[in-house]
């Protein structure tokens, strides 16, 4: 049986709700995005491209012309951190580097923007295009960073202590702002465990979902993340119970409406 492959966003799915990963990776149900949604991503896609063809040495400079902002965003990172872009013979890059681990009967994959190594260290660097950064313990507790980090020290010779990981947050004001993680053996122990833990839970949810047709678990609708969730109706979770009244009444009201002939 082949291994199944899961990546940082399936486990912080697991983690946020493990009945959306059924919805989407078991069930195979995908839901339409919005347009704010689908331009945001393509922004970034594209800006990603871009990075990774200046890594290459290809002239990116023609596309840059035709896009303002996507200018902006390069020649902010580029100013802020020269450094990053200066080769070193010393030194091994590579740009959207691929890396897989295969844990308790599943393959862990990761991808890395950009992963800069020399004798003494390794360091992972991850573009992100929305505006604000997120929060430095929220970075510290999603599995990218702990995913990140973790399969590097597992597939290379380097130490924990000597890996390290910087989100870059390209659109942030007046220059690009970081954050940056350095690793340790005590966090490796850690995601060991804890990524451990949630592959177990990940089986037994599967088993019972394939064998019983019992559904993975909901998250708590206390948690808030249902009412911007796709899958609200399906879920039954997509009204209160104010709402519900009133989706009721509506619903009592446009059945009273006399029937129109046509």
């Amino acid at each position: 049986m082949s291994l199944i492959r899961l990546s940082q966003g399936h486990l912080n799915l697991l983690n946020t709700c493990p009945r959306k990963f059924q919805h989407i990776y078991c069930d195979r149900l995908t839901a339409p995005l919005h347009p704010e949604q689908e331009e945001k991503m393509a922004w970034g896609s594209h800006f990603h491209l871009l990075m990774q063809q200046k890594e290459l040495g290809l002239p990116i400079g023609a596309f840059l012309e035709t896009d303002e902002k996507l200018k902006q965003w390069v020649d902010g990172v580029t100013n802020a951190i020269p450094e990053i872009f200066e080769p070193s013979l010393s030194s091994f890059r590579d740009s959207e580097h691929c890396r897989t681990l295969e844990v308790e009967g599943y393959l862990l994959t990761v991808i890395y923007d950009l992963l800069i190594t020399s004798s003494e260290r390794a360091e992972i660097i991850d573009w992100k295009t929305y505006p604000q950064p997120t929060q430095f313990h929220q970075l510290a507790q999603d599995w990218q960073t702990k995913l990140y980090l973790y399969v590097l020290a597992e597939t290379s010779e380097y130490l924990p202590e000597q890996i390290s990981m910087t989100y870059w947050f390209v659109q942030s004001q007046p220059q690009p702002k970081s954050h940056k993680f350095v690793y340790s053996r005590q966090l490796h122990t850690a995601t060991k465990k804890e990524l451990s833990a949630i592959l177990k839970q990940l089986d037994k949810w599967l088993e019972n979902y394939h064998q019983n047709g019992i559904n993975f678990p909901l998250v708590a609708e206390s948690a808030g993340y249902c009412q911007n969730c796709n899958f609200a109706v399906r879920c039954d979770r997509l009204l209160s119970a104010r709402d519900r009244d009133r989706y009721a009444n509506l619903v009592l009201d446009c059945d009273a409406i006399e029937e129109i002939p046509l």
